[in-house]
């Protein structure tokens, strides 16, 4: 038997609201992903926020300048957790790859994370800086000069992001699957009434752009980028 507590000692009421967690820049992030994580980012705001906190949105602007540094932080946040490796001038190729992949990983963990890292052209958040970073690095481990990797670093980044982009909004239904079947229906009847003499490879180039092929053309890609520039490099 569980002996009652002395009676000098208060004893909560069961309806008694535990403490408030402090604020602090890091409980607002965190509550907008969870927020981005349950219900999307359009359900994000300043507002929404505040109230999951049970605050007063101008509480946060102490902490959050606006919406726009809201979601850099988020994204932010989604990048923390992708690796950064140490260069190694043996295998610089592979971890260029690797690296988009890890990326394209953390922004799709969220969705419309990738649509913020799109409208961000260039994010200067402590793990945005570290990305770029670990990215030139490695480039140049493989022997490219400085403005060489700059250039490969900011085309694989546009194209990381882009990539995501796309890949995000299937996966967390961006797109009506109804208006998109519909598109896809008209787009295949109107390939079909194209003659075929005048476009000969596009007319069958239908079956490489589909869900399955996902993947494979994100490798293409990658292998056919770092390929060249390696070939940069052995010039």
């Amino acid at each position: 038997m569980t002996a009652p507590p002395p009676p000098w000692r208060r004893t909560p009421s069961p309806r008694r609201r535990a403490a408030k967690q402090m604020l602090s820049q890091e409980l607002i992030v965190k509550t907008a992903l969870e927020i981005l994580a349950a219900e999307g980012i359009d359900a994000v705001s300043m507002r929404r926020v505040a109230q999951q906190l049970e605050t007063g949105p101008a509480s946060l602007y102490a902490y959050v300048a606006n919406k726009e540094e809201l979601d850099e932080l988020m994204l932010d946040a989604a990048l923390s957790e992708v690796p950064c490796p140490e260069p190694d001038p043996q295998r610089w190729t592979e971890q260029v790859k690797e690296q988009v992949r890890h990326q394209i990983r953390a922004m799709m963990a969220y969705p419309g994370i990738a649509k913020v890292a799109w409208q961000t052209p260039i994010p200067v958040t402590p793990n945005s800086l570290r990305q770029g970073e670990v990215m030139l690095q490695l480039l140049r481990a493989g022997g490219l000069d400085l403005q060489q990797a700059v250039f490969a670093g900011d085309a694989l980044s546009t194209y990381t992001k882009a990539f995501a982009y796309e890949a995000s909004g299937w996966t967390f239904g961006d797109y009506d699957p109804e208006k998109m079947s519909e598109r896809e229906r008209q787009m295949a009847d109107y390939m079909r009434s194209l003659p075929a003499s005048a476009f000969p490879n596009l007319l069958q180039a239908g079956e490489f752009f589909t869900a399955d092929t996902s993947q494979a053309r994100l490798e293409f890609a990658l292998e056919a980028f770092v390929a060249g520039l390696a070939a940069m490099v052995r010039k």
